[in-house]
């Protein structure tokens, strides 16, 4: 098992750089392109999310935590608010509102769960990894 974590600000900035980071990570873990494509988006969709609606103090920071098994590739985003995400519905007009429906649809798990010591949340997904 490998297991890899960083710390972004809650800044729009953050989530390109997440992407990059991933990026990198998936391709030492030689990930098959399309899990490695999914993986971005998917992380993408929830770091917007926890920029965007983490109202949280100053200062505090998104976790993202990647965990790779022999056959599962595992990404989790933490912030620091309480609130839970749910997935709502997006009108073909909506120009938002749609990540955690693709993280529904394209992970094979995913779920939200507290962080441990009380404080925030962890919205996680797994992707299958076959081998290349």
């Amino acid at each position: 098992m490998n297991d890899v974590e960083r710390r972004f600000p809650r800044h729009s900035r953050s989530v390109g750089r997440a992407r990059k980071w991933l990026r990198q990570q998936v391709s030492s873990w030689a990930i098959p392109d399309e899990t490695a494509q999914t993986a971005l988006l998917l992380l993408s969709e929830l770091m917007t999310n926890a920029c965007r609606h983490a109202r949280v103090p100053p200062g505090r920071q998104i976790g993202v935590r990647c965990v790779r098994t022999a056959d599962t590739l595992r990404i989790e985003v933490s912030d620091a608010n309480n609130d839970w995400p749910r997935p709502r519905q997006a009108s073909a007009r909506d120009c938002s509102g749609r990540g955690l429906t693709l993280v529904a649809i394209l992970a094979s798990a995913w779920a939200v769960q507290p962080r441990p010591y009380g404080i925030g949340k962890t919205v996680w997904f797994e992707l299958p990894v076959r081998s290349r």
